[in-house]
């Protein structure tokens, strides 16, 4: 048979087809209608204009006269047409390929759904099938779903797809991208028809693989799967099966870079250059080590062979990384999410979403696009005062539009006559507002810009019409909220230039004068607050303490009260800002900020944030320190000595006087037994016990002989009591105890990191502060406990952990809020109906009766043993 009759009976199967948008009746300056031109997890979609007509019409240009076999629309989450009508178009033989030329007959309609019950956060995906042909597809797009998203009541497409086949020849033999060359194909006719399927669409050209697939992926995904067919055909089966193997292990692959340019991306637009860095880093050296891993070249057969090679790529893409390229398999992709039929379903919303703002292009004459019906009611003061053009620009979605309004007013502000002070007044309420919304911009140039405004309302517009107290103060109060918000931005540059700015304002004389923005900065916020923003409130405050002192409105009180509140927040980069301002103002005012602190005492200083704090106290006013550990326990160890030698005098003593009786009665009834004689003879000291001697009780002569039943405390001296969960017990000597905390205490655990034993009410401080192990774990700002690191992104980015409630205690073991104070964790961990992931609390209560403390606790003193390894509740 020959090859060119094989050829020629091949027919091809239905495939993406490429076209251009050449019409439509309206766009959004951002989201053109040329972004439909291309698919890619970036691709932003059309949006129609504000408030536009309806319908919206749309036309498509195929590349060349095509027979169409289905069209998908990938609608937008909120902007939601209710209806799209679909039209074909084609040019009459001889007639030129305008748009024209053009006569459309209707293949017919989609309807949309108004998206409610997914809560606007999913995108539908409306596949139609059809059999038309043609060089056009016309778009009739119909009014909106109302919704509060949809503030203007426009429509949005995010990607169309058409899939047919170009109207050419079967099969062109110079195509080359099917090499079908093995002339065992004329052997084997039943291969003729393997991929002779007509109906037949790839799920490559649907439009769910580009809009989630990075388009280098994709390219070679394509081209993988043409290789596999051409194999198959070839009978190369071996080959064929690693093909199919890669390409499902590159579709997992390229979504995961899909979603990295996402990030990547998103950084740009936060101008977080350093993570937009990090992040084409890591997806280099992931694209590289994913070829590697494959051997790419030799899976394409790139070398002519089809024998298999190790091919090295890394000359080919000329980079060398700072760190090693992470392994594939610890980066596991998502899953393509691919439906079986293509029917219509609904697409889940990208994960970000840009609104990428470039420069534009304007003419000299061009004005800004219309205003809203809600903005303009928000903005007709400044319209009264400015005039609707300058206002328009700056609300306009054109971030130049919006510098050119702020550096306007600066310049009329600037250019105003004096004389007129309510007019100046008015003025100022209207410059104010739109400073408002420049601070809150999201481009750096307008920020910028409203800066510079603010300045000069404030340096020289006040001073120049000599406006008073009241509307300077006005004007500080309105725009501080602002900054500091700004003042927490995820870009390093927003942040410093807005902490920058408050000091600024602090030095201006008339700013100074209020008092309004030192009582501003030291009001306390809610620990609800964000770390981030929390920390540079925290600056703000410290940078105003170093800079002017307690001088323009800031006060010990004021400043202290700020403190006390913000050592409550749950970061601790929040507290140690907190921490280092109270120390530098003790430095300065010393005993006077103890006022506000908990007092000294040793139960405070089980804290270690306190502790810290009063040993810094004591280091400041030339006190020697705390006794340490060791010195402690020497001191107690010699008073509980002389303690112990007391009694032996005592007990000395009575023995003394009862030899006195036996000598005297011995004397009397016979000769001395020498034994006896050297028992008593008081010169003799008895050896030292091992076990140290009770508390003796002398009674009165006549009583009964005291028993245990008599007074059972007796039995008992310090060391026979656990000072954690109050147990007594007769076997709790020095060694008893150190089991007992080792294994039993229902208050204690061993920390999983370091094995030292700790209490369960400091267990998340320890290993955040304490334990050796602590560069590995952060701090959760929602539940406060400690998360290991490479664990902390994802337990923050899901919230399902109980948050940490102000005023209650929260249990590391069961994670759930409990009473405050100490009763509330001896309730939780001993109690019978407490914490159940306590397994020491079950064997405290199954113990026999007259081993557990009870209800009622025995106060106790540190005892004198090896606990050194316990720490002090906080």
């Amino acid at each position: 048979m020959d090859l060119h009759i094989i050829h020629s009976k091949i027919t091809v199967m239905p495939h993406k087809l490429q076209f251009k948008v050449i019409h439509a009746s309206g766009q959004d300056d951002i989201y053109r209608a040329s972004e439909l031109n291309h698919h890619s997890p970036l691709t932003k979609g059309w949006q129609s204009a504000r408030f536009c007509l309806y319908p919206q019409d749309m036309v498509i240009q195929l590349e060349t006269r095509s027979r169409l076999r289905k069209i998908q629309i990938l609608s937008h989450q909120f902007l939601i047409p209710t209806k799209i009508e679909f039209f074909v178009g084609d040019v009459p033989d001889g007639a030129p390929l305008l748009l024209e030329s053009a006569r459309y007959a209707r293949l017919g309609y989609v309807s949309l759904s108004d998206n409610e019950k997914t809560g606007y956060k999913a995108r539908e995906l409306k596949s139609v099938h059809v059999d038309a042909v043609g060089h056009f597809l016309k778009l009739n797009i119909h009014k909106n779903h109302v919704n509060k998203h949809n503030l203007y009541n426009q429509v949005g497409i995010i990607a169309i797809n058409v899939i047919g086949d170009e109207l050419r020849r079967p099969y062109d033999i110079t195509d080359p991208d099917l090499l079908l060359d093995d002339p065992r194909i004329e052997r084997d006719p039943a291969l003729e028809g393997l991929f002779n399927k007509p109906d037949y669409i790839s799920p490559l050209d649907d439009l769910a693989f580009d809009m989630y697939q990075d388009p280098e992926i994709a390219q070679i995904i394509r081209r993988l799967e043409r290789k596999k067919q051409e194999a198959v055909l070839q009978e190369r089966y071996d080959y064929a099966k690693r093909l199919k193997q890669a390409i499902t292990e590159l579709q997992k692959v390229g979504e995961k870079l899909g979603k990295m340019e996402v990030e990547k991306r998103q950084a740009v637009e936060n101008e977080d250059y350093d993570k937009a860095r990090l992040k084409k880093v890591q997806m280099d050296e992931y694209r590289l080590q994913v070829y590697k891993d494959l051997n790419l070249n030799d899976l394409l057969e790139l070398t002519g062979s089809r024998h298999p090679q190790h091919i090295d790529l890394e000359p080919v893409r000329h980079y060398s990384p700072p760190t090693p390229p992470p392994r594939l398999e610890e980066l596991p992709p998502p899953t393509i999410r691919t439906p079986p039929h293509y029917e219509e379903y609904p697409l889940p919303r990208r994960a970000l979403t840009l609104e990428e703002e470039l420069p534009p292009e304007p003419e000299n004459n061009q004005e800004a696009e219309p205003m809203s019906e809600v903005d303009l009611r928000e903005a007709s003061t400044a319209i009264d005062i400015f005039g609707l053009s300058l206002v328009s620009k700056a609300y306009s979605k054109t971030w130049s539009y919006r510098e050119d309004a702020l550096t306007a007013v600066h310049h009329q502000m600037q250019q105003m006559p004096t004389g007129n002070k309510e007019e100046a007044k008015s003025m100022l309420r209207a410059a104010i507002f739109l400073v408002k919304r420049g601070i809150d911009d999201k481009v750096y140039a307008v920020f910028r810009a409203a800066l510079h405004l603010y300045r000069m309302l404030l340096t020289e517009f006040v001073p120049k019409h000599k406006l008073g107290k009241p509307d300077i103060t006005s004007a500080v109060e309105k725009t501080l909220p602002n900054l500091f918000h700004k003042a927490g931005d995820t870009a390093v540059r927003n942040r410093d230039d807005a902490k920058s700015f408050i000091q600024e304002m602090a030095s201006f004389p008339e700013v100074k004068a209020t008092q309004t923005l030192a009582h501003e900065c030291v009001k306390p916020f809610k620990l609800t607050l964000g770390p981030r923003h929390a920390q540079s409130r925290c600056e703000i405050v410290e940078s105003l303490y170093q800079n002017f002192g307690l001088k323009g409105g800031l006060t010990i009180d004021n400043i202290m009260k700020f403190n006390v509140e913000g050592l409550n927040h749950n970061a601790g980069e929040v507290r140690d800002v907190i921490e280092r301002l109270i120390k530098t103002m003790y430095k300065n005012h010393g005993a006077p900020i103890k006022d506000y602190l908990p007092p000294d005492d040793e139960k405070t200083r089980k804290n270690t944030l306190w502790r810290q704090l009063f040993e810094y106290f004591d280091q400041v006013d030339g006190k020697p320190p705390r006794t340490d550990a060791k010195k402690q326990k020497a001191e107690e160890e010699q008073k509980k000595q002389a303690e112990i030698d007391a009694l032996q005098k005592q007990l000395q003593a009575l023995r003394d006087m009862n030899a006195g009786k036996a000598l005297r009665s011995d004397r009397s009834n016979g000769p001395i037994d020498a034994s006896v004689l050297s028992k008593n003879d008081p010169s003799k000291k008895a050896a030292p016990q091992k076990k140290k001697p009770e508390a003796a009780k002398v009674k009165p002569k006549g009583n009964k002989p005291t028993t245990k039943d008599d007074d059972d405390v007796s039995m008992f001296t310090v060391d026979n009591i656990c000072i954690f969960c109050g147990e007594r017990n007769e076997s709790f000597t020095e060694e008893g105890l150190d089991i007992h905390y080792w294994k039993n205490c229902p208050m204690l655990k061993r920390c999983t990191n370091c094995k030292q034993v700790v209490e369960i009410a400091t267990y998340t401080d320890h290993v955040l502060t304490e334990c050796e192990a602590k560069s590995n774990f952060s701090k959760c700002p929602r539940c406060s406990e400690a998360i290991p690191k490479p664990e902390y992104d994802q337990h923050v980015a899901d919230k399902a952990c109980n948050p940490h409630k102000t005023g209650q205690n929260h249990c590391p073991l069961c994670h759930e809020n409990i009473s405050s104070g100490e009763d509330g964790w001896k309730e939780h961990l001993m109690g019978r109906t407490g914490c159940k992931q306590n397994p020491r609390r079950l064997l405290a209560l199954n113990k026999p009766a007259g081993g557990a403390a009870g209800n009622k606790t025995t106060a106790a003193r540190g005892r004198g043993g090896k606990a050194g390894s316990v720490r002090g509740r906080k």
